[in-house]
């Protein structure tokens, strides 16, 4: 059942319940209680949300699993034209459905700066959300000791940190990694890397003079933790095939050392006496036997993998991705901890391709949806977050129910030319005025899929946005995901909450 469905049924149970007790209380029953012009209705929806809150339980268990979700570039205003972009595809208004995470009940704000600057990237967001210590922007799994490019810093190691992954890998669980980006981007690399920049992905981005690094890819095939990572779903199969050599779907390799890792990670794993199964297209993915197998490593694209609204079918969902690796991880007694990204929600802000980014995060909260309906509610951690925001804005008074990519139906802007309900502070979407007037959207066709919504400072790419991100929590020790707090906090609730890493946890007494 979609997501929209299980909310409206839900919805409707919720009335009936409260609305039959308002029968005997006021003597007659509301005649329509879905009609937002009855007062009832919004009594109701409001003593509903306090009930439920008064009378939920602190689930105070040990996380055995915890499943980290992170909408790359997911901010609130995101989310909130996603509903309207939900509800409209469907025949609603939108703005009142919530999305599959957004009915959890503990909700945060995190802070999401870097240690030098104000706006954060991917990398040192990644960084903090993983290991728990913010770092300077361009940096992956270092401290701000460390700034970007510096690679001497990078091989000292004494500036190195870990987190999570690492965390849960000496607990003894199994561990994952899935993502619709490079699995050697910025964000999955925090999970596993220490690299003094976010672009060394493979050895060809390494520079050509000076000390030699490891590069990003070569880490998690050979790294203390990334060896260690049971399952990695994503893309980026470039970084791990040599130049002179074609990878299964016919594309050509990145690597200049003339190694390939996707080869190096099967014999790695076989010796260390595991059973591994490298993967490269979504029918091998959707049919795998997962009693077979114990690690799996799944490279389903040469880059990012592709839009869902632009997929032909041969690469798998991120809620595919995510299905089968929590299958795979569940098998542990020991429970799990999986990291997931639906990345490129922040690749097409970057593009101020509105349509996609919408589109993106509806798959994501389809993804988040997936991973409640298989786990055991009373013993699973699942924290959804964003790294940081973006400069998308929701702006005009339009009606309830106005296409949300669309123009706004109120009055136009003071040139007397429309205006789009979406629009972007910086980004490829600025136009040049024209006789001091503004270009005139009318001329662009707004529907068109890569149609670059308008930005008012010209810039090849949108840039991110300084604001808090939201953070919703359910299941053991989620209520500790409430208030406002550093990004750098989570790991350590979660942490607390899953009894690993050396800090507090709640298998101690304080």
């Amino acid at each position: 059942m979609n997501l929209w469905i299980i909310l409206i049924v839900c919805w409707y149970g919720i009335l009936c319940e409260v609305g039959c007790r308002s029968v005997h209380r006021y003597k007659q029953a509301p005649q329509n209680l879905f009609d937002e012009k009855n007062k009832e209705h919004w009594q109701l929806q409001a003593q509903w949300t306090l009930r439920s809150k008064v009378l939920a339980p602190l689930n105070k268990k040990v996380a055995k699993n915890v499943i980290l979700f992170l909408g790359d570039g997911m901010s609130i205003t995101t989310l909130a034209a996603t509903r309207a972009y939900l509800g409209q595809q469907r025949g609603l208004n939108g703005e009142e459905l919530k999305l599959s995470f957004e009915i959890f009940p503990y909700t945060g704000l995190a802070k999401t700066y870097c240690v030098d600057n104000n706006v954060a990237d991917s990398a040192c967001s990644g960084t903090a959300y993983l290991t728990g210590v913010k770092a300077n922007s361009g940096t992956v799994g270092l401290t701000a000791a460390v700034k970007r490019g510096d690679c001497e810093g990078q091989i000292e190691g004494r500036h190195s940190v870990t987190g999570l992954m690492d965390w849960a890998q000496r607990a003894v669980k199994s561990t994952g990694l899935v993502t619709t980006t490079r699995v050697t981007h910025a964000t999955p690399a925090a999970a596993y890397a220490h690299s003094a920049d976010r672009r060394w992905e493979a050895d060809t981005d390494l520079p050509s003079k000076g000390p030699r690094c490891d590069d990003i890819a070569t880490q998690l095939v050979r790294g203390r933790i990334g060896s260690k990572i049971d399952v990695v779903l994503g893309g980026g199969r470039h970084n791990f095939y040599p130049k002179n050599e074609i990878d299964p779907e016919g594309y050509s390799g990145y690597r200049s050392d003339g190694v390939n890792l996707a080869r190096e990670w099967l014999i790695k794993k076989k010796s260390q006496g595991r059973t591994p199964k490298y993967l490269y297209n979504r029918n091998d993915l959707l049919n795998l036997k997962v009693n077979e197998y114990d690690s799996l490593l799944g490279l389903f694209s040469p880059d990012h993998m592709p839009y869902h609204l632009e997929a032909d079918g041969d690469d798998p969902t991120l809620t595919e991705m995510t299905r089968k690796a929590i299958e795979m991880l569940s098998k542990n007694k020991n429970g799990f901890f999986l990291f997931v990204e639906g990345g490129r929600i922040d690749t097409a802000h970057h593009e101020t391709k509105a349509r996609k980014a919408l589109d993106e995060t509806a798959e994501f909260a389809k993804a988040v949806e997936a991973a409640v309906r298989m786990v055991d509610a009373e013993e699973t951690l699942i924290v959804v977050t964003s790294d940081h925001s973006h400069t998308m804005t929701y702006s005009g008074y339009s009606k309830r129910g106005t296409d949300i990519l669309g123009f706004t139906n109120k009055l136009n802007a003071s040139d007397s030319l429309p205006y789009t309900t979406l629009s972007y502070a910086n980004g490829p979407g600025y136009k040049p005025h024209e006789k001091f007037l503004r270009h005139n959207l009318m001329l662009d066709d707004i529907n068109h899929l890569n149609f670059t919504y308008p930005s008012l400072v010209p810039i090849v790419r949108e840039t991110h946005g300084g604001e808090d991100v939201a953070v919703y929590a359910t299941g053991p020790w989620s209520h500790l995901f409430t208030g406002n707090y550093e990004q750098n906090y989570l790991p350590h609730a979660i942490a607390y909450a899953a009894c690993i890493g050396n800090g507090l946890t709640s298998c101690q007494s304080l």
